[in-house]
């Protein structure tokens, strides 16, 4: 009786710290590493990934994504699609209010939409919306927006940046001031940017879902050293980090102060060139750097497995990750390249510099490069520059080549729509042709997904042609974590959502 007793004993205690283990709980400080300082706080503003990893817990969307990809719903609780897919009829979660105490609402989402709409205002959001026609208040908790013409990825977008919903008196009050005190709905609010050191979030104690917050305060804190990223979280320091080195991999795969999550991303990473001057207003200049890159020899020696050599924007497993040249993971051909030296009318070889980042990977990658194409005869100086000082650079072209890449999202559109139709608001190129246009117009209304990825098939084909931009390599999404950071979800774009982790003692 005595050994049954203690036995019984012995399976409560282990359930009751099972149960310890498994159920959320309240308070604690979540610290954060991010691989940049993020330039800009406010959503229709922000053109930089690591903006988006402070976004997911300061703003809420319409609607979200979850594990699959599947749109989910959000600030918007359900909706219906007519009009042969040109109206969208939300239906608003009740009882939301912003930071500021001011209500959510149609209105308000009208506003947002007019803000990013608003030319004048510059929002790169606008070409990501820019079919919508009219937003029209229903009633206090529903919003009708009808578009100019179907448009597939629309819910998708509203996932992202173009969702996120803002606060219309503080937007109207700060102006573009905005960033520096950004109000949204989200489970945390925020508290203070302090440049190149943190941004702190806390808990915002009338968030509509009671079930969620469960961390008092959210310290994100920037490393564009890789191994400082790392060796912080090694330490303690830190509960989690938003981008893992390659060279790391390997070595917290087995590493028990540290928990490694692996998924297939939708990233791209690659070579933005300024075609508008020279030397990449030579096409055939593009086409012999291009013809000089081993992708594969690039993507071994720097990163091992932890990413896939790439010849387009559609990472494996994205609709159209197979159409046209997308499939085909084009050879290095330094023959071909003093061809097109020739042919651009520089047999010598030219000079050109080359931005990147800091950072040990991002330099190792842009010396490979330069290695590589002064094989041809190519001669690149490289320029290393500030992340928030390299975007600004980027969006005002003064660049000749950037290495940067996208942070990828669900529907293809939004890897390859805005960086290439004429006027979009990340084509940094500036890149403009008549058929790309109509063809990415075309993907965007088709609903038939053989259809869609024919298109894409079509545009993939002239791109590679033309070079705007040089794809390199699609980076596998990998967290790494502290054990006892708990109820993270991984998916695959990468964002870090905090609204349902807790953290165990």
């Amino acid at each position: 009786m005595r050994r049954t007793l203690l036995a019984v004993a012995v399976i409560v205690i282990l359930l009751a710290g099972l149960a310890s283990a498994q159920s959320p709980r309240r308070g604690g400080t979540l610290r954060a590493g991010l691989d940049a300082d993020p330039p800009n706080m406010d959503p229709h503003q922000s053109i930089a990934a690591v903006d988006r990893q402070v976004f997911q817990n300061l703003y809420d969307k319409l609607v979200d994504v979850n594990q699959n990809l599947e749109i989910v719903p959000m600030l918007a609780t359900s909706w219906t699609i007519a009009n042969n897919g040109r109206t969208y009829t939300f239906r608003l979660r009740p009882n939301v209010v912003f930071h500021d105490g001011t209500p959510f609402n149609a209105e308000a989402v009208r506003y947002n939409f007019e803000r990013m709409l608003d030319r004048a205002f510059g929002s790169p959001r606008r070409s990501e919306i820019v079919l919508v026609e009219r937003v029209t208040v229903v009633d206090p908790l529903t919003v009708q927006i009808d578009l100019e013409k179907p448009f597939s990825p629309f819910l998708s977008v509203l996932s992202d940046r173009a969702g996120m919903m803002v606060s219309p008196a503080a937007a109207r009050r700060l102006g573009r001031d905005f960033a520096r005190e950004p109000v949204g709905t989200g489970p945390y609010r925020f508290v203070e940017k302090r440049p190149q050191e943190r941004i702190v979030l806390e808990r915002f104690d009338r968030y509509w879902d009671r079930n969620a917050a469960f961390v008092d305060r959210i310290v994100y804190r920037p490393f564009p050293d890789e191994q400082a990223r790392v060796a912080n979280l090694r330490a303690g320091e830190l509960e989690i980090i938003n981008m893992v080195p390659a060279t790391e991999v390997p070595a917290l795969k087995t590493d028990a102060r540290v928990r490694l999550l692996e998924r297939a991303g939708l990233a791209y990473q690659g070579i933005w060139l300024q075609i508008e001057s020279p030397p990449f207003n030579n096409k055939a200049l593009r086409q012999a750097l291009n013809a000089a890159i081993d992708r594969r020899t690039l993507a071994r020696v720097v990163f091992g497995e932890t990413v896939a050599p790439a010849n387009g924007p559609f990472p494996t497993g994205m609709l159209a990750s197979d159409a046209g040249p997308n499939a085909r993971i084009p050879e290095r051909n330094l023959e071909l390249a003093r061809q097109k030296l020739r042919e651009g009318g520089q047999a010598g070889g030219f000079a050109f510099t080359m931005k990147t980042a800091p950072g040990r990977i991002q330099q190792q990658v842009v010396q490979v490069i330069q290695s590589m194409a002064g094989e041809a005869g190519i001669r690149v100086n490289l320029e290393i520059v500030e992340f928030g000082a390299l975007l600004s650079q980027l969006s005002s072209r003064q660049f000749q080549a950037i290495q940067i890449g996208w942070s990828g999202r669900p529907d293809p559109d939004g890897n390859i729509y805005a960086f290439f139709v004429t006027g979009g608001g990340l084509n940094y190129g500036p890149y403009s042709n008549p058929k790309v246009d109509s063809l990415l117009d075309a993907a965007r209304i088709l609903t038939s997904a053989d259809h869609r990825k024919r298109a894409y098939g079509e545009i993939l084909e002239i791109l590679n042609d033309d070079l705007p931009y040089i794809y390199l390599w699609w980076p596998k999404e990998y967290k790494a974590m502290r054990p006892n950071l708990q109820g993270f979800v991984h998916i695959s774009d990468g964002m870090m959502r905090f609204r349902n982790v807790w953290l165990n003692p």
